[in-house]
């Protein structure tokens, strides 16, 4: 039996508990209200966060141009698909807002976004409100947003975003380089966050990365629970301050002939080849071409070296160039004085002439058209001293760099300097010999059309350079100055240009550089074989160079190429005679081409918007090609003021209907022009010539090496 104690002992307990909970309630209180952090949290800035909208405003990045203001680089709207999971955005709607038969969204979008129908399923599902479908369906054109949309399947929206095109394709890539969406930290309002945005990663997109990407801006507000602005509450906004705009020394004309160009050189399969051209007077880059190359809007990227500035390698006898502009200058070069080539000894070792014969006892100019290593080797014995040789290659701009607007120049090495046993010594006479024709020391080809810009300015060198100028919002912040130094007198320079006159011009046809020769050019010039050093020897293979320029009395362009183990050493002057003869035609320096069957130059005129009827009048004789079946032109190639030779071909796209065009026996830069016209998606295979092509989601072009086409 239970006593009246006992029955008041349970409330009691109650009470007891519920007083120590109220207790605990107000110590957490108390705790709350009186400490700025909350188990590490700081409370008014998580209050903050919860109520206030922050967003970046991004910056527009700026845009890359040629000389002429054509668009080599800018920002394009792309897409990312996103699809709508949760029935609830549907709700008790009789049309569907998210996506219910996952399995036919899957199939339907899979051939337009390239991933696999399992991948698709897998992402849509889960379960989440949204997700992205990628990485194919990230970064998308307006195309294939279209294809997307036409399909109409529920659930499936895009969210709108940027990224960064390249009209062009595979044109000036190493110069103009690329980027990459990247995470990277912003300030919004004071607070710092992670966010994705274009970074420069290779030539001027890298090199200018800061000035290009601009400031991004950023908007801040109150927010209600469902994400809406609260009315009459305060906003903050500073707005975005885009990115300067550059505009490159390169000329699209000239980049194209050397591009076309290295689409023929496949043919002769070498490791690589890179072929630049300047302007003699202002040392404006006008061109520079490579192969391997890639194109940036895939990055199909093998090599990740600019080869403008940043191969060094032996350059071979083309520096016999300036061992004999350092003999003359010197006072102590006696032209007519006579050797004996063939053959010279230095104790162990003998260096023979290329053809290891030579040419009987002949005089030091005949031995420079001969490209005599004998020749260098004695004006290192009776005319210069390896110091007076080193200190002439230093002044003429090797072994340092010669500051041109491109990132990782390298500065090669002409000190004459070997390591043995751990420690630095001179070089042996026979190695300062191998110097004097190029062997033993390491250049770019940047700085040999640097150094040949002394020959063509009376013995002043000129600065080479890639940007003509950068402007923001309209207003030139820099614009290149020709920059040049005095490091030889005039005379010497008249008579190394006439000794790479007579290379060229020998009228015997026996000098080395008698295959450069274009009628009506007046080219000068030098070859040059370097032996390449493999696993402590020279090796029996070789990287060709030709150093040019022209006219000879006054040049205004200058040429450097250069070719690694071609399948034949006739390969670059085969490329390089080709393209002497199209600048020339194009620069109209070829002063006696007046044949009826060579092409004149011709500035395109605009033909938008014009009747294509009149048009095709006004063009004539020229070789026309018209794609859709309208009545007005929307769209040309090449694009309106463009100097071009009148036996190029003209691309004329209608407002019609558009069938997809036949690109077979295209170049590859030419049908990548022709499909960014279009704006048609495409995938490349190989190099050279378009042999095939397949009309499927994607445009495939396979390209082969055009001595293999039929």
């Amino acid at each position: 039996m239970k006593t009246g104690n006992s029955i008041w002992k349970t409330p009691t307990r109650i009470f007891v508990i519920f007083l120590v909970f109220i207790f605990v309630l107000f110590i957490q209180y108390v705790y709350v209200a009186c400490s700025p952090n909350v188990y590490g949290i700081n409370m008014q800035k998580f209050a903050s966060l919860r109520n206030t909208y922050s967003g970046v405003l991004y910056a527009k990045r700026g845009t890359i141009y040629d000389k002429d203001s054509n668009i080599l680089a800018n920002d394009v709207t792309s897409y990312t698909v996103i699809a709508y999971l949760d029935p609830s955005r549907t709700g008790s709607s009789k049309t569907l807002y998210h996506v219910s038969d996952k399995q036919k969204t899957a199939e339907a979008l899979a051939p337009i976004i390239n991933m696999s129908v399992e991948d698709i399923y897998y992402l849509l599902d889960q379960d989440v409100y949204q997700v992205e479908l990628g990485p194919g369906g990230r970064g998308i054109t307006e195309l294939t947003k279209k294809k997307i949309e036409d399909l109409e399947l529920p659930g499936i929206d895009f969210i709108e975003s940027y990224k960064r095109y390249y009209p062009n394709g595979d044109f000036a890539s190493y110069i103009i380089g690329y980027t990459k969406m990247k995470d990277i930290e912003v300030e919004i309002g004071g607070t710092t966050r992670v966010e994705s945005g274009l970074v420069g990663e290779l030539g001027i997109e890298v090199k200018y990365d800061d000035i290009l990407r601009g400031t991004n801006g950023y908007t801040k507000y109150q927010q209600d629970r469902y994400g809406v602005k609260i009315p009459d509450t305060k906003e903050e906004k500073i707005d975005p301050i885009n990115g300067s705009d550059i505009y490159l020394t390169i000329d699209s004309n000239i980049q194209r002939i050397l591009e076309n160009a290295l689409d023929e050189v496949e043919q002769y399969k070498p490791e690589w080849m890179t072929i630049s051209v300047m302007d003699a007077k202002t040392g404006d880059i006008l061109g520079s071409a490579s192969m391997p190359s890639y194109d940036p809007n895939i990055l199909n990227i093998t090599e990740w070296e600019n080869p403008l500035t940043s191969y060094v390698y032996e350059p071979g006898s083309v520096m016999k160039i300036y061992t004999y502009m350092c003999a003359v200058e010197k006072g102590t070069y006696k032209g007519d004085e006579i050797y004996p080539s063939g053959s010279i000894s230095f104790k162990d070792t003998t260096i023979y002439d290329w053809n290891e014969t030579g040419w009987g006892d002949i005089t030091y100019d005949f031995g420079f058209e001969m490209s005599s290593n004998v020749a260098v080797s004695y004006i290192m014995e009776k005319f210069l001293t390896s110091g007076e040789l080193q200190a002439c290659y230093e002044k003429y701009g090797f072994g340092s760099e010669t500051n041109i607007e491109l990132p990782r120049e390298l500065t090669g090495s002409v000190t004459f300097k070997a390591r043995e046993n751990g420690y630095l010594r001179d070089y042996y006479p026979v190695e300062v010999a191998n110097a004097s024709f190029g062997q033993g020391i390491w250049t770019t080809p940047v700085q040999h059309l640097q150094a040949l810009s002394i020959i063509a300015n009376d013995g002043y060198m000129v600065q080479p350079h890639i940007i003509s100028k950068i402007t923001s919002n309209g207003e030139v912040t820099y614009e290149r100055e020709v920059t040049k130094k005095q490091v030889v007198s005039s005379s010497t320079t008249d008579k190394i240009n006439e000794l790479m006159y007579n290379t060229v011009h020998d009228g015997a046809n026996y000098s080395t550089g008698r295959y450069y020769d274009v009628e009506g050019l007046e080219v000068i010039g030098k070859t040059g074989t370097a032996e390449i050093y493999e696993e402590g020897s020279y090796a029996d293979k070789y990287i060709y160079s030709f150093s040019g320029m022209f006219p000879k009395d006054d040049p205004e362009i200058i040429v450097f190429v250069s070719i690694k183990e071609p399948s034949t050493p006739t390969a670059i002057r085969t490329i390089t005679k080709k393209v002497l003869e199209s600048i020339g035609n194009y620069k109209g320096l070829l002063s006696n081409n007046t044949s009826s069957d060579s092409p004149s130059k011709f500035q395109m005129p605009s033909y938008i918007n014009k009747n294509l009827e009149d048009v095709l009048s006004d063009l004539g004789d020229m070789k026309v090609r018209v794609i859709g079946n309208g009545d007005k032109v929307i769209k040309q190639y090449p694009k309106a003021f463009a100097t071009i030779l009148s036996n190029e071909e003209i691309v004329l796209i209608t407002n019609g209907e558009i069938d997809i065009p036949s690109l077979v026996g295209y170049s590859r830069i030419k049908a990548i022009s022709i499909l960014n016209l279009l704006d048609m998606e495409y995938e490349i295979e190989g190099y050279g010539f378009v042999v095939e092509q397949l009309n499927e989601d994607k445009i495939k072009l396979v390209l082969k090496e055009k001595y293999t086409i039929n």
